[in-house]
Protein backbone atom coordinates (compact mmCIF):
# COMPACT_ATOMS: atom_id res chain seq x y z
CA UNK A 1 0.00 0.00 0.00
CA UNK A 2 2.38 2.69 1.21
CA UNK A 3 4.97 3.54 -1.43
CA UNK A 4 8.64 4.21 -0.74
CA UNK A 5 9.85 7.72 -1.56
CA UNK A 6 12.18 6.07 -4.07
CA UNK A 7 12.18 2.71 -5.85
CA UNK A 8 13.58 1.08 -2.72
CA UNK A 9 11.75 -1.63 -0.78
CA UNK A 10 10.88 -1.32 2.92
CA UNK A 11 12.99 -3.17 5.49
CA UNK A 12 10.51 -2.97 8.35
CA UNK A 13 8.02 -5.84 8.14
CA UNK A 14 10.48 -8.42 6.79
CA UNK A 15 10.59 -11.81 8.50
CA UNK A 16 13.86 -13.37 9.63
CA UNK A 17 13.75 -15.71 6.64
CA UNK A 18 13.28 -12.78 4.26
CA UNK A 19 16.16 -10.94 5.93
CA UNK A 20 18.32 -14.06 5.58
CA UNK A 21 17.58 -14.16 1.85
CA UNK A 22 18.52 -10.47 1.52
CA UNK A 23 21.73 -10.94 3.49
CA UNK A 24 22.72 -13.95 1.39
CA UNK A 25 22.08 -12.04 -1.85
CA UNK A 26 24.47 -9.33 -0.59
CA UNK A 27 27.16 -11.87 0.25
CA UNK A 28 27.04 -10.94 3.94
CA UNK A 29 27.52 -13.32 6.90
CA UNK A 30 24.37 -15.25 7.84
CA UNK A 31 24.27 -13.83 11.38
CA UNK A 32 23.65 -10.37 9.90
CA UNK A 33 19.97 -11.26 9.40
CA UNK A 34 19.47 -11.75 13.13
CA UNK A 35 21.32 -8.50 13.84
CA UNK A 36 18.97 -6.63 11.50
CA UNK A 37 15.86 -8.18 13.05
CA UNK A 38 17.11 -7.14 16.50
CA UNK A 39 17.46 -3.54 15.33
CA UNK A 40 14.07 -3.55 13.59
CA UNK A 41 11.94 -5.18 16.28
CA UNK A 42 13.78 -5.14 19.61
CA UNK A 43 15.94 -2.00 19.53
CA UNK A 44 13.49 0.08 17.47
CA UNK A 45 16.14 1.56 15.19
CA UNK A 46 15.01 4.72 13.44
CA UNK A 47 17.45 4.49 10.52
CA UNK A 48 19.73 1.95 8.92
CA UNK A 49 22.69 4.00 10.16
CA UNK A 50 21.51 3.31 13.74
CA UNK A 51 22.39 -0.38 13.25
CA UNK A 52 25.84 0.18 14.65
CA UNK A 53 26.96 -3.46 15.07
CA UNK A 54 26.51 -4.07 11.33
CA UNK A 55 29.58 -3.66 9.17
CA UNK A 56 29.88 -0.47 7.13
CA UNK A 57 29.51 -2.61 4.00
CA UNK A 58 26.25 -4.10 5.29
CA UNK A 59 24.79 -0.71 6.19
CA UNK A 60 25.81 0.74 2.82
CA UNK A 61 24.21 -2.14 0.89
CA UNK A 62 21.03 -1.91 2.94
CA UNK A 63 20.80 1.86 2.52
CA UNK A 64 21.30 1.56 -1.23
CA UNK A 65 18.43 -0.92 -1.56
CA UNK A 66 15.99 -0.25 1.30
CA UNK A 67 14.19 2.39 3.31
CA UNK A 68 13.17 1.68 6.90
CA UNK A 69 9.42 1.93 6.23
CA UNK A 70 8.41 3.29 9.64
CA UNK A 71 5.79 6.07 9.50
CA UNK A 72 4.45 8.18 12.36
CA UNK A 73 0.71 8.87 12.54
CA UNK A 74 -0.30 12.13 10.88
CA UNK A 75 -3.22 12.91 13.17
CA UNK A 76 -4.73 11.84 16.49
CA UNK A 77 -8.18 12.41 17.97
CA UNK A 78 -8.94 11.79 21.64
CA UNK A 79 -12.32 10.76 23.00
CA UNK A 80 -13.79 11.98 26.26
CA UNK A 81 -13.35 8.39 27.53
CA UNK A 82 -9.60 8.36 26.79
CA UNK A 83 -9.77 6.36 23.56
CA UNK A 84 -7.49 7.71 20.83
CA UNK A 85 -7.89 7.29 17.08
CA UNK A 86 -4.69 7.51 15.08
CA UNK A 87 -4.59 8.32 11.38
CA UNK A 88 -1.79 6.91 9.22
CA UNK A 89 -1.12 8.17 5.68
CA UNK A 90 -0.90 5.93 2.66
CA UNK A 91 -0.19 6.45 -1.03
CA UNK A 92 -2.56 8.23 -3.45
CA UNK A 93 -4.37 10.12 -0.68
CA UNK A 94 -5.34 6.93 1.13
CA UNK A 95 -5.41 6.60 4.90
CA UNK A 96 -5.94 3.99 7.60
CA UNK A 97 -7.03 4.30 11.21
CA UNK A 98 -6.06 2.52 14.43
CA UNK A 99 -7.83 2.88 17.78
CA UNK A 100 -6.00 2.91 21.13
CA UNK A 101 -8.27 1.82 23.99
CA UNK A 102 -6.88 2.29 27.51
CA UNK A 103 -8.47 0.48 30.45
CA UNK A 104 -7.35 -0.04 34.03
CA UNK A 105 -6.11 -3.57 33.51
CA UNK A 106 -5.12 -3.43 29.84
CA UNK A 107 -4.11 -1.16 26.99
CA UNK A 108 -5.43 -2.38 23.63
CA UNK A 109 -4.71 -1.26 20.08
CA UNK A 110 -7.25 -2.05 17.37
CA UNK A 111 -5.32 -2.27 14.09
CA UNK A 112 -6.39 -2.21 10.45
CA UNK A 113 -5.37 -4.84 7.92
CA UNK A 114 -6.75 -3.24 4.74
CA UNK A 115 -7.66 0.17 3.34
CA UNK A 116 -11.42 -0.19 3.20
CA UNK A 117 -13.14 -3.58 2.92
CA UNK A 118 -14.77 -5.76 0.24
CA UNK A 119 -17.30 -7.48 2.47
CA UNK A 120 -20.09 -4.91 2.42
CA UNK A 121 -21.63 -5.59 5.83
CA UNK A 122 -24.74 -3.46 6.29
CA UNK A 123 -23.69 -2.10 9.68
CA UNK A 124 -20.08 -1.12 8.96
CA UNK A 125 -18.67 2.25 7.85
CA UNK A 126 -15.52 0.62 6.51
CA UNK A 127 -17.67 -1.58 4.26
CA UNK A 128 -19.43 1.51 2.91
CA UNK A 129 -16.01 2.90 2.01
CA UNK A 130 -15.38 -0.04 -0.32
CA UNK A 131 -11.99 -1.67 -0.84
CA UNK A 132 -8.87 0.26 -1.86
CA UNK A 133 -5.81 -1.81 -0.92
CA UNK A 134 -4.25 -4.48 1.27
CA UNK A 135 -1.74 -3.50 3.92
CA UNK A 136 1.67 -5.13 4.09
CA UNK A 137 2.88 -6.80 7.28
CA UNK A 138 5.07 -3.77 7.90
CA UNK A 139 2.15 -1.39 7.56
CA UNK A 140 0.09 -3.46 10.00
CA UNK A 141 2.95 -3.57 12.53
CA UNK A 142 3.76 0.11 12.00
CA UNK A 143 0.45 0.96 13.69
CA UNK A 144 1.70 -0.87 16.80
CA UNK A 145 5.22 0.50 16.74
CA UNK A 146 4.54 4.12 15.86
CA UNK A 147 1.95 5.31 18.38
CA UNK A 148 3.29 7.07 21.51
CA UNK A 149 1.69 4.39 23.73
CA UNK A 150 3.45 1.52 21.96
CA UNK A 151 5.42 0.41 25.04
CA UNK A 152 2.25 0.39 27.15
CA UNK A 153 0.29 -2.01 24.95
CA UNK A 154 -0.89 -5.23 26.55
CA UNK A 155 -3.14 -6.43 23.72
CA UNK A 156 -3.65 -6.05 19.99
CA UNK A 157 -6.88 -6.82 18.14
CA UNK A 158 -7.13 -7.12 14.37
CA UNK A 159 -10.59 -5.55 14.32
CA UNK A 160 -10.00 -2.27 12.55
CA UNK A 161 -10.50 -1.47 8.87
CA UNK A 162 -10.66 -4.50 6.59
CA UNK A 163 -11.22 -8.26 6.81
CA UNK A 164 -7.97 -9.77 8.15
CA UNK A 165 -8.44 -13.16 6.50
CA UNK A 166 -8.91 -11.47 3.11
CA UNK A 167 -5.28 -10.35 3.49
CA UNK A 168 -4.10 -13.56 5.10
CA UNK A 169 -0.49 -13.78 3.90
CA UNK A 170 0.42 -10.35 5.26
CA UNK A 171 -1.61 -10.82 8.44
CA UNK A 172 0.13 -14.13 9.17
CA UNK A 173 3.49 -12.53 8.45
CA UNK A 174 2.72 -9.70 10.87
CA UNK A 175 1.68 -12.25 13.51
CA UNK A 176 4.93 -14.16 12.98
CA UNK A 177 6.98 -11.01 13.55
CA UNK A 178 4.87 -10.01 16.53
CA UNK A 179 5.25 -13.39 18.29
CA UNK A 180 8.65 -14.75 17.18
CA UNK A 181 11.63 -14.69 19.56
CA UNK A 182 13.58 -12.75 16.92
CA UNK A 183 10.69 -10.27 16.57
CA UNK A 184 8.62 -8.63 19.28
CA UNK A 185 8.27 -11.90 21.23
CA UNK A 186 4.66 -11.29 22.21
CA UNK A 187 2.54 -14.16 23.50
CA UNK A 188 -0.13 -15.00 20.90
CA UNK A 189 -2.59 -14.91 23.81
CA UNK A 190 -2.27 -11.12 23.71
CA UNK A 191 -3.61 -11.03 20.14
CA UNK A 192 -7.15 -11.45 18.83
CA UNK A 193 -7.98 -11.67 15.12
CA UNK A 194 -11.54 -11.06 13.95
CA UNK A 195 -13.15 -12.50 10.82
CA UNK A 196 -16.56 -12.81 9.21
CA UNK A 197 -15.68 -16.40 8.31
CA UNK A 198 -13.79 -16.92 5.03
CA UNK A 199 -13.55 -20.68 5.44
CA UNK A 200 -10.45 -21.62 3.36
CA UNK A 201 -8.46 -18.80 4.97
CA UNK A 202 -9.99 -19.60 8.37
CA UNK A 203 -8.59 -23.14 8.27
CA UNK A 204 -5.14 -21.85 7.39
CA UNK A 205 -5.26 -19.20 10.11
CA UNK A 206 -6.19 -21.78 12.76
CA UNK A 207 -3.38 -24.09 11.65
CA UNK A 208 -0.65 -21.48 11.20
CA UNK A 209 -1.33 -19.14 14.11
CA UNK A 210 -1.89 -19.41 17.87
CA UNK A 211 -3.69 -16.08 18.22
CA UNK A 212 -7.21 -15.88 19.62
CA UNK A 213 -10.06 -15.93 17.11
CA UNK A 214 -13.22 -13.81 17.00
CA UNK A 215 -16.06 -14.64 14.60
CA UNK A 216 -18.58 -11.99 13.53
CA UNK A 217 -21.94 -13.73 13.91
CA UNK A 218 -24.66 -11.06 14.40
CA UNK A 219 -27.43 -13.58 13.70
CA UNK A 220 -27.74 -17.37 13.99
CA UNK A 221 -30.28 -17.45 11.13
CA UNK A 222 -29.19 -17.72 7.49
CA UNK A 223 -31.69 -15.45 5.76
CA UNK A 224 -31.36 -12.75 8.38
CA UNK A 225 -27.55 -12.92 8.39
CA UNK A 226 -27.51 -12.66 4.57
CA UNK A 227 -29.24 -9.28 4.84
CA UNK A 228 -26.66 -8.08 7.35
CA UNK A 229 -23.59 -9.81 5.90
CA UNK A 230 -23.42 -10.83 2.21
CA UNK A 231 -20.72 -13.41 3.05
CA UNK A 232 -23.51 -15.65 4.38
CA UNK A 233 -24.39 -16.40 0.74
CA UNK A 234 -20.95 -18.01 0.34
CA UNK A 235 -20.02 -19.37 3.77
CA UNK A 236 -22.88 -19.90 6.23
CA UNK A 237 -22.45 -19.42 9.95
CA UNK A 238 -23.23 -23.14 10.43
CA UNK A 239 -20.35 -24.05 8.11
CA UNK A 240 -18.04 -21.73 10.03
CA UNK A 241 -18.99 -23.31 13.36
CA UNK A 242 -18.55 -26.79 11.87
CA UNK A 243 -14.99 -25.87 10.89
CA UNK A 244 -14.28 -24.69 14.45
CA UNK A 245 -15.52 -28.02 15.81
CA UNK A 246 -12.85 -29.83 13.77
CA UNK A 247 -9.98 -28.31 15.78
CA UNK A 248 -8.71 -28.71 19.30
CA UNK A 249 -8.02 -25.16 20.45
CA UNK A 250 -6.76 -26.21 23.86
CA UNK A 251 -7.67 -24.43 27.08
CA UNK A 252 -5.62 -21.30 26.45
CA UNK A 253 -6.67 -20.32 22.94
CA UNK A 254 -9.99 -18.48 22.96
CA UNK A 255 -12.83 -18.51 20.45
CA UNK A 256 -15.35 -15.71 20.73
CA UNK A 257 -18.35 -14.59 18.70
CA UNK A 258 -19.06 -10.91 18.08
CA UNK A 259 -22.75 -10.06 18.14
CA UNK A 260 -23.93 -6.50 17.43
CA UNK A 261 -27.36 -5.91 18.97
CA UNK A 262 -29.92 -4.58 16.46
CA UNK A 263 -33.23 -3.47 17.91
CA UNK A 264 -36.17 -5.62 16.79
CA UNK A 265 -33.98 -7.66 14.44
CA UNK A 266 -31.61 -10.03 16.25
CA UNK A 267 -32.42 -9.45 19.93
CA UNK A 268 -35.43 -11.75 20.52
CA UNK A 269 -35.87 -14.95 22.57
CA UNK A 270 -35.85 -16.86 19.26
CA UNK A 271 -32.30 -15.62 18.69
CA UNK A 272 -31.21 -16.82 22.12
CA UNK A 273 -32.56 -20.24 21.21
CA UNK A 274 -30.92 -20.13 17.78
CA UNK A 275 -27.52 -19.17 19.20
CA UNK A 276 -27.76 -21.88 21.86
CA UNK A 277 -28.53 -24.53 19.24
CA UNK A 278 -25.78 -23.30 16.89
CA UNK A 279 -23.05 -23.25 19.53
CA UNK A 280 -24.12 -26.34 21.47
CA UNK A 281 -21.03 -27.99 23.00
CA UNK A 282 -18.53 -25.51 21.55
CA UNK A 283 -16.25 -23.91 24.14
CA UNK A 284 -16.57 -20.21 23.37
CA UNK A 285 -17.90 -16.89 24.55
CA UNK A 286 -20.18 -14.23 23.06
CA UNK A 287 -19.47 -10.51 23.13
CA UNK A 288 -22.60 -8.39 22.81
CA UNK A 289 -21.82 -5.07 21.13
CA UNK A 290 -23.76 -1.84 20.97
CA UNK A 291 -24.70 -0.79 17.44
CA UNK A 292 -23.27 2.59 16.52
CA UNK A 293 -25.55 4.18 13.89
CA UNK A 294 -23.99 4.97 10.53
CA UNK A 295 -25.32 7.31 7.80
CA UNK A 296 -27.86 5.73 5.46
CA UNK A 297 -28.41 2.62 7.56
CA UNK A 298 -31.96 1.55 8.51
CA UNK A 299 -30.61 -0.30 11.56
CA UNK A 300 -31.01 0.85 15.13
CA UNK A 301 -29.46 -0.46 18.31
CA UNK A 302 -31.16 -2.55 20.99
CA UNK A 303 -31.96 -0.90 24.29
CA UNK A 304 -29.65 -1.47 27.23
CA UNK A 305 -32.45 -3.36 28.99
CA UNK A 306 -32.93 -5.70 26.03
CA UNK A 307 -29.19 -6.27 25.76
CA UNK A 308 -28.94 -7.11 29.46
CA UNK A 309 -31.89 -9.51 29.24
CA UNK A 310 -30.36 -11.14 26.14
CA UNK A 311 -27.06 -11.55 28.00
CA UNK A 312 -28.78 -13.06 31.04
CA UNK A 313 -30.69 -15.57 28.92
CA UNK A 314 -27.55 -16.71 27.07
CA UNK A 315 -25.71 -17.05 30.40
CA UNK A 316 -28.55 -19.22 31.73
CA UNK A 317 -28.03 -21.48 28.70
CA UNK A 318 -24.40 -21.95 29.77
CA UNK A 319 -22.82 -19.60 27.22
CA UNK A 320 -20.25 -17.20 28.65
CA UNK A 321 -21.55 -13.78 27.62
CA UNK A 322 -20.07 -10.30 27.96
CA UNK A 323 -21.61 -6.94 27.14
CA UNK A 324 -18.73 -5.05 25.60
CA UNK A 325 -18.37 -1.50 26.78
CA UNK A 326 -18.60 1.02 23.95
CA UNK A 327 -15.50 3.18 23.59
CA UNK A 328 -14.58 6.18 21.43
CA UNK A 329 -18.00 6.69 19.87
CA UNK A 330 -17.67 10.50 19.93
CA UNK A 331 -14.60 10.36 17.67
CA UNK A 332 -15.94 7.56 15.43
CA UNK A 333 -13.44 5.07 16.84
CA UNK A 334 -16.02 2.57 18.13
CA UNK A 335 -16.89 -0.78 16.56
CA UNK A 336 -17.95 -0.42 12.93
CA UNK A 337 -17.19 3.29 12.65
CA UNK A 338 -13.64 3.34 11.24
CA UNK A 339 -13.61 4.89 7.79
CA UNK A 340 -11.44 7.36 5.90
CA UNK A 341 -13.82 7.86 2.96
CA UNK A 342 -14.79 11.43 3.93
CA UNK A 343 -11.17 12.29 4.68
CA UNK A 344 -10.12 11.14 1.21
CA UNK A 345 -12.96 13.18 -0.28
CA UNK A 346 -11.84 16.25 1.67
CA UNK A 347 -8.21 15.82 0.63
CA UNK A 348 -9.21 15.50 -3.01
CA UNK A 349 -11.42 18.59 -2.83
CA UNK A 350 -8.63 20.62 -1.25
CA UNK A 351 -6.20 19.59 -3.98
CA UNK A 352 -8.24 21.48 -6.60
Amino acid sequence: MQQPSSNKDFLYGKTLQELATIVKSFGLPGFTARQISDWLYKKQAGTIDDMTNLSKKARTLLAENFEMGVTLPSKVQESKDGTKKYLFPAHANLFIEAAYIPEEDRKTLCVSSQVGCKMGCLFCMTGKQGFQSNLTAGEILNQIRSIPESALLSNVVYMGMGEPLDNLDEVLKSLEILTADWGYAWSPRRINVSTIGLIPALRRFIEESEAHLAISMHSPFNEERKKLMPIEQVYTIEQVVDVLREYDFGRQRRISFEYIMFGGINDTPAHVKGITKLLNGLRCRINLIKFHPIPGSPLKGSTLETTQYFSDQLSKKGIVTTIRRSRGEDIYAACGLLSTKELVKKENEESY
